[in-house]
């Protein structure tokens, strides 16, 4: 068998910058990623074997990359510093299982812009001397970049150049002091200067990244002799008192050198203006009295004060100046004082009449206040204090001294009756001084009454309650009212008057009031009483009040009916009333309740209203038959006694007998007009209703054809003759009554309208009813509903202006009185009743 040759696996040189091959003089930038994949070995075996790649790195090294042995790709797998290490020796391998190639190779660290600029001499604090001329060096900064190229290279600037004093060469970093500008120690003692150190710029993760760093430069400014003396707290002002001797301190001035880096000691001196009556300390600036200050020939000296520097040697150097005002003051020792006629006083009386004038003055106060110090010493105010501002003091400002005045400003406060005395205090203040010295002085004032009220009542109206029958000289009520003046003006006498006085009498001094003696009071005939008094004092001055009276009722009438015995007719189903009156002119005891006491023959047939005394049959009864039924008789004729009883304490009745004829009511006949009337029989308000409906309407038709007719006469300028105004008859049918109970004899002989005179006579044709004949008047009844007569035909030359009148009364139609029947009894009784109860209700209006 032939043994075959093995050759050793290779790699492919592909030459630099090749990213495969055997990563010989291959470059990496510093800010690669870690994970990156930067390189692919590549190579092969001669006998066409698989081959594996293999990476390691010196003992000791730190190991940047990983291999896959299978595909040779290469792996960044730690972080690139070029600034630390910028190359990297590394062993690469091959083999086919039975050989394996060994290579060293070198990788290299390219650059990355990825450091700042570093100071090598900042932060700093230097010196700088005030006196430094502008323009001149006084710095160096350094700094270094220790990446290549752009990134490496460093300029220097300065934060907020235009707010400071110095300025910046970028490529040296010589700092100088800006042309035009010097420092000045007692300006600013302390500059802080920014300084900012910037590369070139450079590539970093694919972009251009430029870097800085930031220092503070300190510079202390070195203070130079250059500034004169300053004094502090100026302006200066002293004072001289008039009780400063000499040798008393006025002021002490201070001055300081303007150099406070290093100050020379200062010397104090007068240059002008203390006319030799002043002195100063040369070491110290007091200044002191030389002389007493009664000898001042001036209130005011403007003092010139020079400071001076001395310097190591004693001699002066720079100076400054300033004024210092003394003024000559007078002493506050002395406070405001009162005075009155005989000297020194703090108590001033005055007697006087209340409600003086306003604006007069109190010219029995003799009141002077007085200063005696000088100039704002003697300045102060003057205020009065009191009750309400009824007073007012003049002047109110005073300059050493002034007579004072009080003036009267509210007149109506200053009322006796309020205040018999008033008590002021007069008060002095300083003004403009410290002390604010004070005095005080009273103010008596003793006022006297005049008559300026008029009497009072205790009340604008007084009501009182009287009962009925009173005997005369009864007390009603008593009215009280009073003046507060005093004396003869505030006595009051009392009198009344008006309308309903007349039964009345008043005590002029108590105001109590009573009943004339001859008076009887009646409340059925007045109750209600009102009149003024008056209550008024010496000297006229009154005032008024009202005074209600009321009688009171008392029960003293008895119910009273129209007559004691009444006959009455009753159909069944309609009541029958009876009516009594009480005088009385008050509730309870004009209120009437009624009561059947006895009935005969039975007493079980009817009831009565108590209220009203309408008497009806029993709920029960509906027909004669019934009441037949119950008494056994055919005479349906009872006697009832009724009671009338009122309902006051005590209470008081009355009886009357009441004779009642029951019938039974037929079939009404006699048309609609008849079935109307018998219908509407209770209720006499429809019925007068209609009446009055028919004559309103002829009266208005009546006026219409008078207006028309008097417009026509006017419109033809015509005055005619006054006629008599004639009544005429109307062509019209008469207003006919059936008898509803009776058949009449002739079919067209009813109830027939007459034209009469208004007076109507009544017939009393119930001949049960306790009314005989009453002549009354009576309402003119209309005719039956009809047109008015046309009006006359104009004829010129002739008028006739007739009016048409309606003047009728309601009567039967003469004839011979028939033998009357039960039951014609009945009808006429129906017929009476709706005549009296058409009569009740207009009395009742009336």
């Amino acid at each position: 068998m032939e043994t075959q040759a093995d050759f050793a696996p290779y790699f492919y040189d592909n030459g630099p910058y090749i990213y495969n091959g055997n990563l010989a003089l291959f470059s990496l930038s510093e800010d690669t990623a870690v994970g990156t994949q930067i390189y692919c070995l590549n190579g092969t075996d001669p006998e066409g074997q698989e081959v594996r790649y293999g990476l390691s790195f010196d003992p000791g090294s730190k190991e940047y990359f990983r291999v896959d042995p299978k595909s040779g790709n290469i792996t960044l797998v730690e972080q690139l510093d070029r600034e630390k290490q910028d190359s990297i020796n590394v062993l690469v391998s091959i083999t086919d299982g039975r050989s394996k190639v060994v290579e060293r190779v070198t990788v290299f660290v390219m650059d990355a812009n990825d450091e700042k600029p570093e100071f090598q001499n900042m932060p700093a604090i230097i010196d700088v001397l005030e006196t430094t001329e502008s323009g001149s060096s006084i710095y160096k900064v350094e700094a270094v970049d220790r990446d290549t190229g752009s990134g490496g290279s460093v300029n220097f600037f300065l934060q907020n150049p235009q707010s400071t004093l110095f300025a910046m060469d970028r490529h040296s970093g010589v700092l100088r002091i800006k042309s035009g500008e010097m420092l000045d120690y007692e300006k600013t003692k302390t500059h802080f200067v920014t300084v900012i150190a910037k590369d070139g710029g450079g590539n970093f993760n694919g972009k251009e990244q430029f870097m800085s760093s930031t220092a503070t430069l300190t510079i202390n400014v070195i203070d130079a002799q250059d500034t004169p003396p300053s004094f502090i707290g100026t302006p200066y002002f002293g004072y001289v008192y008039e009780i400063s001797v000499p040798g008393s301190e006025i002021f002490t001035v201070l001055a300081k050198d303007g150099d406070v880096g290093n100050p020379n000691p200062i010397r104090y001196s007068f240059e002008d203006g203390d006319d030799s009556v002043f002195s100063i300390n040369k070491t110290s600036g007091c200044i002191t009295l030389l002389t007493h200050p009664m000898y001042l020939k001036r209130e005011v000296f403007n003092i010139k004060v020079k400071a001076s520097e001395v310097s190591p040697e004693g001699r002066l150097m720079d100076f400054g100046v300033t004024t210092m005002v003394i003024r000559v003051v007078d002493l506050n020792n002395n406070p405001p004082t009162f005075y009155g006629e005989n000297g020194p006083q703090n108590m001033f009386e005055l007697t006087m009449y209340e409600h003086p004038p306003e604006g007069e003055i109190l010219r029995g106060l003799k009141i002077t206040v007085n200063d005696s110090d000088q100039g704002a010493n003697a300045k102060f105010n003057l205020r009065l204090i009191g009750p309400g501002r009824m007073l007012r003091v003049v002047p109110q400002t005073v300059l050493n001294e002034a007579q004072v005045t009080i003036l009267v400003e509210d007149s109506s406060a200053m009322d006796y009756e309020k205040h018999q005395f008033l008590t002021y205090k007069l008060l002095a203040v300083e003004i403009d001084t410290p002390e604010r010295f004070s005095a005080t002085a009273d103010i008596v004032i003793h006022l006297l009454d005049t008559n300026d009220n008029a009497p009072k009542f205790s009340s604008d109206y007084y009501i009182a309650r009287i009962p009925e029958n009173s005997p005369g000289g009864s007390n009603v009520v008593s009215v009280t009212a009073t003046d507060p003046d005093s004396g003869p003006w505030g006595d009051v006498k009392y009198s009344i008057y008006g309308s309903g006085a007349d039964l009345f009498l008043i005590q002029a001094t108590s105001g109590i009031i009573y009943t004339q003696p001859w008076a009887s009071l009646d409340a059925e005939v007045r109750s209600k009483y009102n009149f003024y008094v008056k209550a008024e004092d010496a000297e006229g001055k009154y005032s008024l009040a009202e005074v209600f009276v009321t009688v009171l009722d008392l029960n003293d009438h008895p119910p009273a009916f129209n007559d004691n015995f009444q006959e009455k007719t009753m159909v069944i189903g309609v009541p029958v009333k009876i009516e009594a009156v009480d005088d009385d002119a008050e509730v309870p005891n004009n209120v009437i309740e009624y009561a059947i006491m006895k009935a005969e023959p039975d007493n079980n047939i009817f009831d009565i209203n108590a209220d009203t005394g309408e008497i009806m049959l029993k709920s029960y009864i509906k027909s004669m038959a019934i009441i037949q039924n119950i008494t056994k008789q055919t005479d349906c004729t009872w006697s009832l006694v009724v009671q009338a009883r009122d309902r006051g304490q005590p209470s008081f009745s009355t009886t009357a007998v009441i004779k009642i004829d029951i019938t039974e009511a037929t079939q009404l006949s006699g048309g609609p007009l008849g079935s109307f009337l018998m219908q509407n029989r209770n209720k006499p308000l429809q019925i007068l209703g209609m009446l009055a409906g028919v004559i309103s309407l002829m009266v208005i038709v009546t006026v219409v054809i008078s207006t028309a007719t008097f417009m026509r006469n006017k419109k033809s300028n015509r005055i005619l003759p006054n006629r008599r105004v004639r009544r005429r008859i109307p062509k019209q049918q008469p207003w006919n009554f059936r008898n509803p109970f009776k058949v009449p004899e002739t079919p067209g002989e009813k109830f027939r309208v007459e034209e009469e005179e208004p007076e109507v006579t009544v017939e009393n044709v119930n001949y049960n009813n306790n009314v005989t004949n009453v002549v009354r008047q009576w309402p003119p009844l209309p005719c039956a509903p009809s047109l008015p007569p046309p009006p006359p035909t104009y004829i010129p030359g002739e008028r006739q202006w007739v009016v048409p009148t309606v003047s009728a009364t309601v009567a039967p139609k003469p004839r011979k009185k028939p033998v009357m029947n039960r039951q014609d009894t009945v009808n006429l009784a129906l017929v009476s009743e709706l005549k009296m109860r058409l009569e009740q209700k207009r009395m009742l209006k009336h």
